[in-house]
């Protein structure tokens, strides 16, 4: 098939450096199952369905929960997210990530939370991003769809780089949250939510800015797998968000 995916040799040499060391027996081209990670990740392919170019379905799929898991997909996203320095701006912001049935369903006690709620639109799953300057995500979080805007700037409140200002949208505009910034000596740029007694100030044209996080979401909704999630475990579905992220922006 001419329209497969395939790692290039400069995206390869990039996240490789990351890979676990194998043992025991030397484990299958990781070029040639990475590569069929992402090609169903992003064309929201059953496993099964995989194309026989990457070899064995199951060879993938237990591949990326046990990497996942192991955190590496993690690791890839921080280490080459932080080789662009600190950024000067910051912008935050949300977006509901639509649950499909097939990721509904009960898991086992005592295994890791789903993180899907339910909204007006339905059972979904709620992803907060942090991007720099130039709209690429540089922290992301997953809650359940329900979680409020604030509580999801709270969960990434402490990795948040040094930075010179916030851009957020007026859902994110409470004294609490503008006091929290200034703690880190970040400035905010938000405006006041309508009927607040005293209105703080904002830059206008430094607000025009904040497109960049939205265009993110639609860049990351474009991958099928992410725009519906089809995962029932939140920390696999996490995982194919960061590998979309690691492919569009960091390699």
């Amino acid at each position: 098939m001419s329209d497969l995916f395939w790692l290039s040799d400069h995206q390869f040499a990039r996240m490789r450096p990351y890979f676990p060391l194998a043992h025991g027996a030397p484990r299958v081209d990781d070029r040639r199952v990475i590569s069929g990670i992402i090609f169903v990740i992003k064309n929201g392919l059953r496993w099964r369905d995989a194309p026989a170019e990457y070899g064995p379905h199951k060879t993938l799929y237990n591949r990326f929960v046990r990497w996942s898991r192991l955190g590496v997909f993690d690791r890839i996203f921080s280490a080459l997210s932080a080789e662009d320095g600190e950024p000067e701006t910051l912008m935050i912001d949300a977006t509901h990530l639509k649950a499909h049935r097939t990721a509904c369903g009960l898991l086992k006690k005592g295994m890791l939370p789903r993180h899907i709620g339910r909204t007006k639109g339905g059972l979904n799953s709620k992803l907060h991003a942090v991007v720099n300057g130039e709209g690429k995500p540089i922290i992301m979080a997953l809650t359940a769809g329900q979680v409020s805007d604030h509580i999801g700037a709270k969960i990434i409140y402490p990795e948040l780089p040094d930075a010179k200002v916030m851009i957020a949208d007026k859902g994110y505009d409470s004294d609490e949250y503008r006091a929290a910034l200034k703690a880190k000596g970040i400035s905010s740029c938000i405006p006041p939510r309508k009927g607040r007694n005293n209105p703080a100030t904002f830059c206008k044209r430094q607000y025009k800015q904040r497109h960049k996080v939205e265009n993110m979401f639609g860049r990351l909704k474009d991958w099928r797998r992410i725009a519906t999630r089809y995962d029932r475990g939140a920390d696999i579905f996490m995982a194919a968000i960061t590998i979309a992220a690691i492919v569009i922006w960091w390699i």
